[in-house]
């Protein structure tokens, strides 16, 4: 007769769990409560104001917090042990920091955010049928966002001159930034939503489901080509090219080997000659590429190049620990570095904020954190199979847009990126968080 398999320990940090018994029917409602806090977080992002979007994430905490307490441990898989990993960096970066006070709010602001990371998986693990109404519920604040937006072509000239930059070369275009205020973080807030949508349309089986996701793709997809961001032209690029790719490896996945090879790669190249056709023959487009390589001959590069010395600057006077996490710490050294009439409230590069506020250890965490996640998403079997797929797609697109850009950073754009996490590490009882 076979032994029974031996029970594993429970990690040191999660013994608190399970302290607090609770029935199946309290379990049940927490499960509930959960889930209409996150589709209520999710849906109004761009809709709900910082202190409101402040107030969902402490209550997605504290939900997480009671349901821990209330049910027993488990362990901390991969992903987990990253995030425990970056936020120990961030705590002593914090604690060494010249500005430790404007530190601690960034520190707080990150364990919130984890906070809602923590409840996803959880929720997710719980019952995974929550991923749907979870994703219904962001397409919904992605469709609206994007039909306000897309309303703003028709406005007035005057009211969307304030995004207009007299010396950039794409001077006179009309760009448009919905409810969110900002061209570049609406394309930021709708480049993850475009593949999830296109992922929705395959698994979702209603025909009323699939239009509202198909509609809902199609017009993120078209507000993030009049919002004329250039990161986020890149990132929508760089997030259809996985989503397609990964898709056909998946379709593919019975076919001959050799077609299972240059099918993918042929669907690329022919995806590729388009894009080069429209950067060159389409004068909208065809402007915004050349700025691109305009160097400090566009006043948009101008700015990011002298703002990205600085922080290099800041860098390689800190290069361990950091100046400590958040925008707040930023903002109180920066002015010891900035070049005159450059100010600036970022580093406007993911990587680069990234090693200012944590060093580089914090970035290579951020990395491994990056690592950890794409590796759960790319078995791409199986009913979760999609879930991967969209998510990895989106992650492609942020990731492109945040070489340029720190758009991430913004609540309303960095809570979908955990939300793809959540979905990558939860996939299977191998992947816990």
């Amino acid at each position: 007769m076979a032994e029974p398999p031996e029970r594993r320990p429970t990690p040191l940090l999660l013994r608190w769990q399970g302290c607090i018994p609770a029935s199946p029917a309290a379990l049940t409602r927490i499960e509930q409560l959960s889930g209409a806090v996150l589709m209520l977080l999710l849906a109004g992002l761009p809709f709900v104001s910082r202190s409101g979007l402040g107030l969902e994430i402490l209550a997605s905490g504290l939900l997480w917090l009671l349901w821990s307490l209330c049910s027993p441990p488990g362990r901390i898989g991969a992903t987990g042990r990253w995030l425990l990993l970056i936020l120990a960096l961030a705590c002593l970066s914090t604690g060494w920091s010249p500005v430790p006070l404007a530190a601690a709010k960034g520190l707080l602001k990150l364990m919130s955010y984890m906070g809602v990371y923590a409840l996803l998986c959880r929720l997710l693990r719980s019952r995974p049928v929550w991923w749907d109404r979870l994703l219904a519920a962001l397409l919904c604040g992605g469709v609206l966002s994007s039909v306000l937006a897309l309303r703003q072509l028709y406005a007035s000239t005057e009211e969307l001159a304030r995004w207009a930059d007299p010396g950039s070369m794409s001077t006179g275009a009309i760009r448009i930034y919905g409810p969110l205020g900002n061209p570049n973080l609406l394309a930021g807030y709708l480049l993850p939503i475009v593949p999830l949508a296109v992922v929705a349309v395959f698994r979702w089986q209603g025909l009323g489901q699939k239009v509202f996701a198909a509609v809902t793709g199609l017009l993120s997809a078209t507000a993030v080509l009049f919002t004329y961001s250039r990161g986020g032209w890149l990132g929508l690029l760089a997030a259809m090219a996985v989503l397609v790719f990964l898709l056909l490896l998946r379709s593919t996945a019975e076919w001959p080997p050799l077609w299972r090879r240059l099918v993918p790669l042929g669907v690329l190249f022919a995806g590729g000659v388009l894009v080069v056709i429209a950067a060159t023959q389409l004068e909208p487009i065809r402007t915004r590429v050349v700025s691109l390589v305009a160097g400090r001959g566009d006043s948009s590069n101008n700015f990011r190049i002298n703002v990205w010395l600085a922080a290099v600057e800041m860098i390689q006077d800190r290069p361990w620990l950091g100046i400590g996490p958040g925008n707040n710490a930023f903002n109180s050294m920066y002015p010891l570095y900035q070049q005159p009439k450059f100010n600036a409230l970022s580093a406007y590069s993911v990587p680069l904020e990234l090693m200012v506020e944590m060093g580089v250890p914090g970035l290579l965490a951020c990395c491994g954190l990056l690592v950890s996640g794409v590796r759960s998403g790319l078995h791409l079997g199986g009913s979760s199979g999609l879930i991967a797929i969209g998510c990895l797609a989106g992650i492609a697109g942020l990731l492109t847009q945040g070489i340029t850009d720190t758009i991430f950073f913004r609540p309303e754009v960095q809570l979908i990126g955990w939300f793809c996490l959540a979905s990558l590490s939860t996939r299977s009882d191998h992947h816990p968080c």
